[in-house]
């Protein structure tokens, strides 16, 4: 097994050596002979020759000089590639077979046509090509074509030895495909270049301008111009270059100055270049609002609106808006319009300038605010000596009311929202200038208002003193500063109220009750209103008096007083008066007892009500006779069975006397004859014990009962004539 490797690696090169062997035996392709050389193309010759049995390929070489360029091909003709124009090459062939190369043909010599020229071409207006192009090495003349690239029409050729031609009367906006070569001195050209050129588009034609005056824009539109790729639309002022592009037939140009004069031309454009520019189309847009707009209200109620004069404003509209909606306007070729306005208005003013390309932009809106109105109707509801209180209607744009009272030295004012106004610490009896002012924050106060004057009240008066008169008139005096003014009095009490009125210091009060008590007041009054009350004074008036006073003896030194009580009275004082002497008491009661009477005498009886603060009432005088002295001596006597006489001793003065027997059987009652002091009862039960009181009769007729009684037994026995027994006496109240 070891031996078989080797016996196989013999066996292999045994077959190696026989193949080699074989090949030796095969020759080399026979030489080719080259028919022709030729260029037609600037970079590569063209060979021809004739086929070589055997050879599978040719190698063809191509030498100038020290540069060899071969090139393998299967089949004649072949061409070799590579080469520079117009050179003179030697051109060889080998062919090539498996059994390996054939030696060079004989030469040939053959030369690389001309290079074809790089041009290039424009068009620099709409109706030509210019063609241009570097000199072409070994070229002596040029030939250069064109025709339309579509085919149609005619086919220009123009020979030249320059290096650039111009093709003229050409359609505008057409693509055009032209042809170049150059020829050497035989003749002979060389490469061809091809290459198409569009001619640039015309002129735009049939230009319309249409202004947007609210936008601020133009639309300018034009007929299509053939050719075209796209239109540029230019606008040139003094100040500013728009434009705006488009493929389209029509463009609109944005942001267009106001006052401004705009030359608008339209040039279409293709990849050839620009058309020229159409004659310019003059365009005007509105004039810009007018600036430095001046507003003044004088006089009030006439409001003037001034402005700058602005460049193509032919007239100028001023538009003015009150805040109620009301618009006035007026339409000038001034700088100036004059409108009536109102007081308490905001007016928003607006100014525009027009020419034929309508009205200007919107500018500044300005608003106006007048003064606000000055109230009218000042109303003074309250006057009083040191306030004034006034109200008024609220007025079209006031904010703010400021008050002030003037009375030539000091000025008094206040400020408040609502439509009223208190003016306080003034000077009574004084004569104010008062003016509302109405006030707005844009405007201020309106210092137009008119004012009216107020006289506070008069001052209050003050009271000096009240008097009595002999005649019971109260009188009171007081003190006052009050120009021409009418002062009432008033005496308030509890019985009502009585007055006086004088223009002077002082008045006379009437009529006043007795036993009261009044507050006395001053009030000075003139046109402007009523002073506030004086500082009020007491008046007490004398107690009242008794309606009725009565005088009745008690005894025979002692008299009773009364009388109905008084109004107003705390005490009394009752005088008994006789040229005897004077009785008198001090009490708070309605009666009083008086003695030390001396009976049978004429009295004055005087009784004074005595008020609490000690006012005295002299309120009645009455003559009193006081009784008669009781008899003395008074005895009874029988005047038969059945009679008595009773019998007395008469007192000083003349006095009328009434008897009285008092017995279980009745009461007997006599009175004597005038001038006597005897009285006779007859018919008079004996067997009984009687009472007996002589009395004097007052000149009323009212009997006393204050005399002594004495008792008497009258029997029946014994004689019918002689004195009774006496059994004793009372005194019988």
């Amino acid at each position: 097994m070891a031996g078989a490797p080797v016996k196989f690696l013999s066996v292999v090169g045994f077959s190696l050596i026989c193949l080699k062997m074989v090949a030796s035996t095969k020759t080399a392709p026979k030489i080719p002979t080259i028919d022709q050389a030729y260029s037609k193309i600037s970079n590569s010759i063209t060979v021809e020759w004739a086929t070589v049995p055997g050879a599978t390929s040719y190698l063809l070489t191509a030498k100038d000089g020290n540069t060899v360029i071969e090139t393998t091909v299967a089949n004649s003709p072949g061409t070799v590639t590579g080469l520079k124009a117009a050179t003179l090459y030697q051109i060889t062939v080998r062919s090539i077979s498996p059994a390996g190369r054939s030696q060079a043909s004989p030469p040939k010599q053959a030369k690389t046509v001309l290079a074809a020229p790089i041009l290039q071409v424009s068009s620099p207006s709409s109706d030509s090509i210019l063609v241009q192009w570097e000199a072409v090495y070994m070229a002596i003349g040029f030939s250069v074509s064109i025709m339309q690239a579509n085919g149609l029409g005619r086919i220009w050729k123009e020979n030249t030895t320059n290096t650039s031609l111009t093709f003229t009367s050409l359609d505008s906006g057409t693509l055009y495909t032209i042809k170049a070569y150059a020829w050497n001195a035989n003749g002979t050209p060389g490469d061809d270049s091809t290459c198409n050129q569009r001619t640039s588009p015309g002129t735009p034609e049939n230009i319309q301008v249409s202004f947007d005056s609210g936008a601020l824009k133009a639309s300018v539109s034009w007929a299509p111009t053939e050719g075209a790729f796209n239109y540029t639309v230019m606008a040139l002022s003094d100040s500013s270059r728009l434009s705006c592009s488009t493929a389209f037939s029509s463009c609109t140009i944005y942001s267009l100055q106001c006052g401004t004069k705009y030359l608008i031309s339209v040039s279409a454009s293709n990849d050839a270049g620009s058309s020229r520019s159409t004659s310019a189309v003059t365009l005007k847009t509105v004039a810009c609002a007018p600036g430095r707009v001046a507003i003044q209200e004088d006089p009030p109620g006439h409001l003037s609106v001034a402005w700058s004069n602005v460049d193509l404003g032919d007239y100028y509209v001023a538009f003015v808006k009150s805040d109620d909606g009301l618009e006035v306007h007026c339409n000038t070729s001034l700088t100036q319009c004059n409108f009536l306005s109102e007081c308490g208005f905001t007016y928003f003013i607006s100014v525009f300038a027009y020419n034929k390309a309508g009205q200007s932009p919107l500018g500044d809106v300005f608003n106006y605010t007048t003064a606000p109105c000055c109230p009218s109707d000042i109303n003074p509801v309250l006057v009083s000596s040191d306030r004034v209180e006034i109200v008024w209607s609220p007025v079209r744009g006031a904010e703010l009311y400021e008050t002030k009272a003037v009375d030539g030295f000091n000025v008094v004012e206040c400020n408040d929202t609502a439509p009223a106004c208190t003016l306080s610490a003034l000077e009574c009896d004084t004569k104010y200038n008062i003016t509302v002012y109405s006030f707005s924050e844009v405007r201020g106060s309106n210092t137009s208002c008119t004012s009216q004057f107020i006289t506070t009240a008069p001052c209050s008066p003050e009271i000096k003193n009240i008097s009595k008169d002999d005649f019971s008139m109260i009188n009171v005096r007081w003190r006052s500063t009050n120009d021409e003014a009418t002062y009432t009095v008033t005496a308030q009490g509890e019985k009502g109220r009585h007055q006086c009125s004088s223009t002077g210091e002082s008045c006379t009060l009437g009529g006043l009750p007795c036993g009261s008590v009044f507050s006395v007041t001053a009030v000075a009054e003139t046109p402007a209103g009523r002073s506030l009350p004086s500082y009020s004074v007491p008046l007490e008036t004398a107690p009242c008096c008794s309606a009725s006073l009565m005088v009745t003896q008690v005894t025979q030194s002692v008299i009773n007083v009364s009388w109905t009580v008084g109004t107003g009275a705390l005490t009394y004082v009752t005088v008994l008066q006789s040229h005897t002497g004077q009785s008198k008491c001090h009490t708070h009661q309605n009666h009083c007892l008086l003695g030390c009477i001396t009976c049978g005498i004429n009295y004055s009886v005087a009784v004074k009500a005595v008020s609490a603060t000690g006012l005295t009432a002299d309120c009645a005088y009455q003559s009193y006779s006081s009784s008669a002295c009781c008899p003395l001596g008074v005895k009874l006597y029988r005047l038969g069975p059945n009679g008595i006489r009773i019998h007395w001793q008469a007192s000083r003065g003349s006095a009328n006397y009434s008897t009285d027997l008092y017995g279980s059987k009745g009461i007997f009652t006599c009175a004597p004859s005038a001038g006597l002091s005897f009285c006779d009862v007859t018919e008079i039960p004996c067997g009984d014990v009687y009472t007996v009181m002589v009395s004097p009769v007052a000149e009323t007729g009212l009997k006393l009962t204050f005399c002594p009684k004495k008792i008497y037994s009258v029997t029946c026995s014994g004689s019918t004539l002689g004195m009774v027994i006496y059994r004793g006496k009372r005194n019988v109240e």
